[in-house]
Parts: structure tokens; C-alpha cells; sequence
């Protein structure tokens, strides 16, 4: 029967320790272990929004062993390069001893992408690096001209990029003229040479666009076209410049600042080279709707033009005519009718009025015998004598009477 001694207890099978105070023991001993840095391949993460703790499990590609992480779920969202399943990374913390449960895990402060993470975070540094300098505006971006006639490309020497991009672009325009400049696309020749090739087509004034076309590759083989030299040669470019490097889900930074980014080189030929037969059923079917609307346009305008043909005051103008002409004369005949009724009742209000005024005026007062008797003044109008002191002796008067006037001379006077 095995024993052990601690604090003065023996511990056997008569005095056995509580799960307690071996947990406690071993979080002891797990603790004195300190800080490790651990290398590993991560395959499998649990962060769930709104938890505080984010589990992860580290597996050693050589054998079939693993390990428990856990950390802040922002030490994964501050990551350089988003952490994946499969991602190799370096990670330091401490072993920690959970004794609720009797479990170990890595609790980790630090992580670090190794090989092709360490690589894409040097990337994802560098495209920021040129995102703050504003290199990826959109407002940089040069439009494409609809038909080039001559067509700059920079691929590699009898590449399937470059059959990829001559047979789509002669087969949608037979026309169209290439300036082909073969170059590496990988390896460290290949961005000296990249830029020679891109700078002799910029200043030729007959390459109206710049097609750079790789065929896909690992991140590796792609890098060359995320040389910041590059990159920054393609922004300073007069021509248009059309990044068509690798397939879809590959974005090198040459993408970012080229003017129109291609997901394969032969998207890159549909999107510079116009097809014919598209354009020609385009302008047919421009040219049919043209017809077509204007035919229907004329329909409708002569269908107007019947309307108004139909109506009455079109279809006998005179009628209307003839109607205001009788409405018209009418009107006159009504009009001459009150004129005359207006003016005689007028005429014989005057005749009343003349009646009245030639009994009340003073004309026939002096037909009846009266005389109106005026004294004549030097220099002034005759003023009417009322009274015989206004007529001395030597007066010179004038009498008027009903058919005319006489004058006098006052020769005395009579009370």
C-alpha cells in the first residue's frame, strides 16, 4: 500500500486527499511553468459575439497532438491577417489549470502568423501603408477608352495569360492591335523588369490602354505585383492600366491601384475589347426601336391629325361662321334698336327740359313787356339797377327787352 506524506498528513487509502486539494496541488505546480512561446497549425476557432472568451485549439502537423487556447476575442479581431483554420502561427501565454473542470488550457497574449501568414501580414501593413496616401481613391481611377486601337500587354513569354488575352480580344474585335511585352511575372527579375515594360508602353502615344495578366498562383509567385515600386509606377501612369493578375479570389495591391481590376486575363479582354457581333445586334436593335418609335409617333400624330380633321369647326368652317354672322346681326339689330330707344326718351327729356327752362328763364319774362335795365360802367361789365340810386342823373344806361336792347340816358328822377 502506497502512501505520501504532505503538511504533515499521510495520504493513503485510509486518509485520502479531496479532489480540492488535488486540483489546488496541481494548479500550483502548472503555475510555477511560467510564460512559452508555442509554434502550431490552428484548427479549430470559437469566438461567439458578445463572449469574453474566445477558444481556439493549436495542433502540431507532425503528429496527432493538439492543444486548448484561450484569449481575448480581440487579440484575434487586432490580427494583421484574419486568422483562419490551417493558418500556422506562433502564439505566447501561460498554462493555466481550470479547476472546475480538471482541464488545461494555453492562455495566450500574443499571436503571430508564420510562412504565408507572416507574408500576408506584410502585405496587409503595405496596402494600408498606400490606402492612407489615398493611392486606391476612386476619383485616381482613369475611364477606359470604348474601342483601343492599340492594346499594351505585360505578361509572361508564350503564358496562357497571353493566349488567354489575344484570342478572346481578336475573336470579339478582329481589329485591335496588340504591343506584347513579355516579361518574368515571378522571381526577383520580374518587378525591374515589370516597370521597364510598363514605362516604355506609357510613353508610346499609341497604346490607348496597359493590360498587366498573370495566370494564378500561390501568394508567393503573385508577390511581384505587390512590389510598392509597382504599385506606385501603375498610379503615375497616363495610360490606363488594367490589373488582371490570377483568378478570382487572388487580389495582389496592383489591383487596388490600377484603374479597373479584372478577375483573369480573359475577363480582362472582354472588359478593354468591345465584341463586334454584341455591338453590331446593339446598334441593330437601337436602330429597329428607333424605327419602331418613330413609326409610332407618327401613328399618333396622324391619328391627331384625324381628330382634329373630324371636328365640326374643321369640317365646315363656314357653318360656324354663318352662326356668328345671324348671332352677330342680331346683336346689331338689338343694339340699333336700344340706341334709338335711349336717344329719343333723351330727346324728349331735353324737349321737356328746354319747355321748362324757356318758361322759367328770363327771356320770357321780357316777351311778356318786362325790361331788364342795366347801368354802364367804364371799363368793367353793365351791373342791373335795382334802385334809383343807382342811376343818378347822366347815367348812361342799357335796356333790354324781349327783342333786343336800347340805350339811354337817365334825365331825372322820379320817387
Amino acid at each position: 500500500m502506497s502512501t505520501a506524506q504532505t503538511g504533515g498528513r499521510t495520504n493513503s487509502a485510509e486518509n485520502p486527499w479531496p479532489v480540492r486539494t488535488v486540483s489546488q496541488k496541481i494548479s500550483g505546480w502548472i503555475d510555477k511553468l511560467g510564460t512559452v512561446w508555442v509554434e502550431g497549425q490552428l484548427t479549430q476557432i470559437n469566438a461567439r459575439p458578445g463572449t469574453r472568451t474566445a477558444f481556439l485549439t493549436l495542433r502540431d502537423p507532425s503528429v496527432d497532438m493538439s492543444l486548448q487556447l484561450t484569449c481575448d476575442p480581440q487579440l484575434l479581431r487586432a490580427s494583421e491577417v484574419p486568422l483562419a483554420e490551417g493558418a500556422s502561427v506562433v502564439v505566447f501565454g501561460k498554462i493555466t489549470f481550470w479547476p472546475g473542470r480538471g482541464s488545461l488550457a494555453l492562455r495566450i497574449t500574443e499571436i503571430r502568423p508564420v510562412g504565408i501568414g507572416e507574408l500576408l501580414a506584410r502585405l496587409e501593413r503595405l496596402r494600408k501603408l498606400l490606402a492612407a496616401e489615398g493611392l486606391f481613391d476612386q476619383r485616381l481611377k482613369r475611364p477606359l477608352p470604348f474601342l483601343p486601337q492599340r492594346i499594351g500587354l505585360i505578361t509572361g513569354r508564350a503564358s496562357a495569360a497571353e493566349r488567354d488575352v489575344l484570342s478572346v480580344a481578336e475573336r470579339r474585335w478582329p481589329a485591335v492591335q496588340f504591343d506584347v511585352r513579355n516579361t518574368p511575372v515571378q522571381g526577383p527579375t520580374a518587378v525591374p523588369q515589370i516597370l521597364d515594360a510598363l514605362a516604355a508602353l506609357d510613353k508610346d502615344p499609341d497604346v490607348d490602354v496597359i493590360i498587366l495578366a498573370r495566370g494564378g498562383g500561390s501568394p508567393e509567385d503573385l508577390l511581384p505585383f505587390s512590389d510598392e515600386a509597382l504599385c506606385r509606377a501603375i498610379v503615375a501612369c497616363t495610360t490606363p492600366v488594367v490589373s488582371a493578375i490570377g483568378h478570382e479570389p487572388d487580389s495582389p495591391l496592383s489591383d487596388y491601384v490600377a484603374d479597373l481590376r479584372a478577375a483573369t486575363p480573359t475577363d480582362a479582354a472582354k472588359r478593354v475589347v468591345p465584341d463586334a457581333v454584341a455591338e453590331q445586334d446593339l446598334v441593330d436593335d437601337l436602330r429597329s426601336r428607333a424605327a419602331g418609335a418613330l413609326r409610332n409617333w407618327v401613328r399618333r400624330e396622324e391619328h391627331v391629325i384625324a381628330q382634329l380633321r373630324d371636328r365640326p369647326v374643321l369640317a365646315d368652317p363656314i357653318a360656324a361662321l354663318d352662326r356668328r354672322a345671324d348671332e352677330i346681326e342680331r346683336l346689331r339689330v338689338a343694339a340699333r334698336r336700344d340706341i334709338s330707344r335711349t336717344v329719343a326718351s333723351e330727346a324728349t327729356t331735353v324737349d321737356h327740359l328746354r319747355a321748362r327752362l324757356s318758361t322759367l328763364g328770363p327771356a320770357a319774362t321780357l316777351a311778356r313787356g318786362y325790361a331788364v335795365v342795366q347801368r354802364i360802367v367804364a371799363d368793367g361789365d353793365p351791373e342791373v339797377v335795382r334802385s334809383v340810386d343807382d342811376a343818378p342823373p347822366g347815367t348812361q344806361l342799357r335796356v333790354r327787352v324781349g327783342d333786343g336792347a336800347v340805350r339811354a340816358v337817365v334825365m331825372g328822377r322820379e320817387n
